[in-house]
């Protein structure tokens, strides 16, 4: 009885111990964030590294191994706010003139990015074709969560170098879903034909054709409610933003039950949303909403990923981490997004920049920890989370250190010269 009672005082002391840390971080960073925006410094780094500090390498105080699942779905929620509010920042209209960086970075940019990453991994990581596209599916996308820094400010902001890379977040965390179950379908079954006429016909034409039109659907949906009901009774203050959650939810949810891509659709729910409204208060009262959940999350997210890190893998698979992350950060997404934009409005510093700003993070996670769910197993899949960490890793260091001086070089230098597209 007696040791039990000491293991209980030992549990809580540890929980009490855990709340003091993550409530001095967010403190810190808080009463600090007008110094800490002037570093070049991230908060991604920074929650990195204090999350590094907290686990095993540390003062041990996060020891605990989260399963895929959980580390899944605690993903998937981060990612589903943080597209609901960069759709609530697109601020153009539905032309295609006005979205051609847009569909450069995502028509060309990704696939080149999908498939040069599957080549690096098919040819030198000795992985076979299937998890090799499945590995570039995982890292391709660019992370909305992470990269806050480089993306608009605001619903106002007409910047175009900024507008491509949110849209671009925004819009391939959802369009690497059919490579990802590409990947997985081949990992499971080399024979394509036993599968490739369904993969085209339901997780390429289907799945995005249901999410586009569930995300205008339900956001219209929810509008027409919420306008209707204000006039007669007005929601409470503190309850209204929650209409926001509200709408990522049932749209997510709904896009799923019809097997859609809930990604595609979240971000869709949000341009919409900021449509629907004639006065610009309330998009951006439920924009300033979600940007804090967002931010709340993140923190949550990167301390567990640095308490995840363990030397050991790390090192066993550094050269192929070295190699796959190192080309794609350093080389494949610079030549890339240049060879994307040839011929469009971007000024030509903006074009390296957009090269350079490839931020990798939590929407990796999630296509990750989804394969291990849905069949990716054995040495396999422990090459491919760790190539995946250690890439993750290496963005959040890299990008998080040259972020803000890139960026303030940008703005004094660059933006004045170059006329807004909008």
């Amino acid at each position: 009885m007696l040791n039990l009672i000491k293991s209980a005082i030992a549990m809580v002391d540890h929980y009490i111990l855990s709340l003091l840390a993550i409530g001095i971080l967010l403190l810190t960073v808080t009463l600090g964030s007008g110094w800490i925006s002037r570093l070049p410094l991230s908060y991604a780094l920074i929650y990195l590294v204090v999350g590094i500090g907290l686990g095993p390498y540390g003062i041990k105080l996060i020891e605990l191994r989260p399963d895929a699942q959980f580390l899944e779905r605690l993903a998937e929620f981060v990612v589903i706010v943080s597209l609901f509010s960069c759709g609530l920042k697109m601020n153009r209209p539905l032309q295609f003139w006005a979205w051609n960086s847009t569909v450069r970075l995502i028509g060309f940019l990704m696939p080149i990015s999908i498939f040069a990453v599957a080549a690096i991994a098919h040819w030198f990581v000795k992985l076979d074709w299937g998890p090799a596209i499945l590995l570039g599916a995982i890292l391709a996308p660019t992370d909305p969560v992470l990269a806050s820094e480089v993306q608009l400010a605001n619903i106002d902001d007409r910047d175009e170098l900024r507008f491509g890379l949110t849209s671009e977040g925004g819009l391939n965390d959802a369009l690497a879903f059919p490579f990802v179950y590409f990947g997985i379908y081949a990992f499971k079954d080399n024979n394509w034909s036993n599968w490739f006429s369904q993969w085209v016909a339901v997780d390429l034409i289907w799945a995005i054709a249901a999410g586009i039109v569930m995300g205008i659907l339900v956001a219209k949906a929810v509008t027409w409610i919420d306008k209707r009901l204000q006039r007669h009774k007005p929601a409470d203050e503190l309850m209204e933003d929650f209409i926001a959650l509200s709408t990522i939810l049932l749209t997510y949810s709904l896009t799923e039950v019809i097997n859609g891509y809930g990604f595609l659709a979240v971000f869709v729910a949000g341009i919409v949303v900021q449509r629907s409204y004639h006065h610009p208060e309330k998009p951006l009262s439920q924009l300033h909403f979600t940007e804090r959940i967002e931010k709340l999350m993140e923190v949550g997210t990167l301390l567990l990923l640095g308490s995840l890190l363990r030397v050991e893998p790390m090192l066993a698979f550094g050269g192929y981490s070295l190699l796959v992350g190192g080309l794609l950060i350093f080389l494949i997404r610079p030549v890339g997004a240049w060879l994307s934009t040839i011929g469009s409005s971007l000024h030509p510093a903006s074009r390296l920049l957009c090269g350079w700003f490839g931020i990798r993070g939590v929407g990796s996670i999630y296509y990750l920890t989804y394969a291990l769910g849905h069949g990716l197993k054995g040495e396999t899949a422990e090459k491919l989370a760790w190539i995946t960490f250690s890439t993750i890793v290496l963005s959040v260091i890299v990008h998080g250190i040259s972020s803000t001086p890139l960026m303030n070089w940008y703005e004094r230098k660059i933006k004045p010269k170059v006329p807004d597209l909008i």
